[in-house]
C-alpha cells in the first residue's frame, strides 16, 4: 500500500489544525475591523467578496498543479513534478500579477460595476482595501501554490505552521496598525499584505530545498514549459470555473435573503458560521484526498484509489454523522448564545436541524468524493455536475420555494440541501462507473 495509516493521520492531522485556525483567526480578523466604524466593516465585507473569488482561482490553479505534481510523484518521476512545480509558480504569480494590476488600474470601476453606487465614506475605504488587496495578490498566489504542492508531497505539516504563522502575523499586524497607528482599513489591509509576503517567502525558501520530492530548480533563470502548462490549465481551469460559479452563486442566494429582514439575515449568518466549524473535517479530508488518490494513480494503482477514496469517504461519514448528532441535539442550547432575537433564534434552530440530518447523508458525497475524481483527471465532470446543480436546483429552487412557496429561510436551505442530493447522485455514479480512473493527466 502506498500510505500506511501512520502516514494518513501525518496527512490529514495538520490539514485539520489548518483549517481549523483559519477559521478562528479570520472570525478574529473580522472582529478588528468592526472597531473602526460601520463603513469600515461594510467597505471589508463588500471586497472581501471580490478577493473570495480570486482566491478561489488561485487555489484551483493551485490544485491542478498538485494534481499533475502528485501523479507525477506516484509515477516515481521527481524530475517532472519538479518542472510542474516551477511551470505552477510561474504562472500562478504571472496571472495573479496580471489581476493584481487591472485591479488596480480599473479599481474605481470594478467597484462600481460589482456594488453600484456606495456612501462615500464606504467607497473611499473600499478603493483602499481593493488597492492594498490587489498588491497581495501575487503573494497569494505562491503561497497557495507552494502549500498545495507541499500537500501534493504528503508534507501538509509544513503549510500548517505556515499557514498560523501568517494568521498570527495578521492579527498582530491588525492590533498594531489599527488600534496603534490609527490606521483604520487600511492598516487591516497591510497586516493582511504583510502576512501573505510572509506565507509566500516561507513556501518559496521551502520549495527551493533540493531534498524534497518536489522543488523548484533555478526559479531565478525563467523556462516556460508549455506543454506542462497546459497539463496543469487543464485541471485548473475547470476548477476554477467551478469554484467561481459556486461563488457567485452564493452571492444570489445571499441576495434572496437580505429580503428577509434582519432577523432572518442574522439567523442566516450564524447558520453559515456553524456549519463552517461541522464541515471542517470533511474539508480538510478533501484536500489530502488529492494527494493520496493523485498519487496511487500515477503509481498505476487503480484498485488503491478506489480502496483510499472509499476508507476516506467513510472515515467523514463518521465524523460528520457525530458532530451533525450534536448539532441537532444542542443547537437549541447553542442559538441563544448569540444574543439574537426569538425570530432569529427559532430560525436558526430550522435551519442547522434541516442542514444537521441531510448533512449527515449527503455532504461526503457532495464534497469530498469529487476530490478523488478530480485527483483522477475527471475535473470536467466534477464541473459540470456543480455549476448545474449550483445554479438549476439550489438558486432555482431558492427562488420557487421563497417566491411561489413563501418558505422565506428555510426554502433557501431545503434547496441547498437538495443541490447535495444532485451532487452525491451523479458522483457516485461516476465513481461506481469507473469511467474517473481512465482520464488521462499525465502521459503514461
Amino acid at each position: 500500500m502506498l500510505f500506511s495509516r501512520q502516514a494518513l493521520i501525518r496527512l490529514f492531522i495538520p490539514l485539520i489544525i489548518e483549517q481549523l485556525l483559519a477559521i478562528c483567526i479570520g472570525m478574529a480578523d473580522t472582529v478588528m475591523v468592526t472597531s473602526v466604524s460601520e463603513s469600515a466593516v461594510s467597505a471589508v465585507s463588500l471586497v472581501d467578496s471580490i478577493n473570495v473569488l480570486l482566491i478561489q482561482l488561485f487555489s484551483a490553479m493551485a490544485t491542478g498543479g498538485a494534481i499533475v505534481a502528485a501523479q507525477y510523484l506516484g509515477r516515481k518521476d521527481s524530475e517532472s513534478a519538479c518542472t510542474a512545480a516551477k511551470q505552477l509558480m510561474y504562472s500562478s504569480v504571472l496571472i495573479a500579477l496580471a489581476i493584481g494590476l487591472a485591479a488596480i488600474i480599473f479599481c474605481r470601476p470594478i467597484l462600481q460595476m460589482c456594488f453600484g453606487s456606495l456612501a462615500p465614506s464606504t467607497m473611499a475605504y473600499c478603493e483602499t482595501y481593493l488597492l492594498l488587496s490587489a498588491v497581495s495578490y501575487p503573494a497569494l498566489a505562491a503561497y497557495n501554490a507552494g502549500a498545495a504542492l507541499l500537500r501534493a508531497m504528503g508534507n501538509s505539516k509544513a503549510s500548517m505552521f505556515t499557514s498560523l504563522l501568517m494568521n498570527l502575523t495578521n492579527v498582530i499586524g491588525n492590533a498594531i496598525l489599527i488600534y496603534g497607528f490609527q490606521m483604520e482599513v487600511a492598516g487591516a489591509a497591510i497586516a493582511s499584505l504583510l502576512s501573505r509576503i510572509l506565507g509566500a517567502a516561507i513556501m518559496l525558501r521551502m520549495m527551493l530545498n533540493t531534498h524534497a520530492p518536489i522543488h523548484i530548480k533555478r526559479i531565478t533563470r525563467p523556462e516556460f514549459n508549455f506543454p506542462m502548462i497546459r497539463l496543469i490549465f487543464r485541471q485548473g481551469i475547470p476548477n476554477g470555473l467551478e469554484n467561481s460559479m459556486f461563488q457567485v452563486g452564493k452571492l444570489l442566494v445571499a441576495g434572496i435573503v437580505s429580503q428577509f429582514g434582519e432577523s432572518i439575515i442574522a439567523a442566516n449568518a450564524i447558520g453559515n458560521t456553524m456549519t463552517t466549524f461541522f464541515q471542517l473535517p470533511g474539508t480538510a479530508i478533501g484536500l489530502g484526498m488529492v494527494t493520496v488518490v493523485g498519487q496511487c494513480i500515477g503509481a498505476g494503482e487503480k484498485e488503491q484509489a478506489r480502496y483510499y477514496t472509499k476508507q476516506l469517504i467513510v472515515l467523514v461519514w463518521v465524523l460528520l454523522f457525530i458532530s451533525d448528532v450534536i448539532l441537532f441535539l444542542f443547537i437549541p442550547n447553542i442559538a441563544p448564545l448569540f444574543n439574537l432575537s426569538p425570530e432569529a433564534v427559532s430560525a436558526s434552530v430550522e435551519i442547522l436541524r434541516l442542514y444537521a440530518v441531510m448533512a449527515s447523508i449527503f455532504w461526503a458525497l457532495s464534497f469530498t468524493l469529487p476530490n478523488a475524481l478530480r485527483a483522477a483527471g475527471d475535473s470536467r465532470f466534477t464541473m459540470l455536475v456543480s455549476i448545474i446543480a449550483m445554479w438549476a436546483v439550489r438558486i432555482g429552487l431558492s427562488y420557487f420555494f421563497v417566491y411561489e412557496m413563501g418558505m422565506k429561510l428555510t426554502g433557501v436551505w431545503l434547496a441547498m440541501c437538495l443541490d447535495w442530493v444532485v451532487r452525491a447522485t451523479a458522483f457516485v455514479w461516476r465513481y461506481l462507473s469507473g469511467k474517473w480512473l481512465h482520464q488521462k493527466v499525465i502521459d503514461a
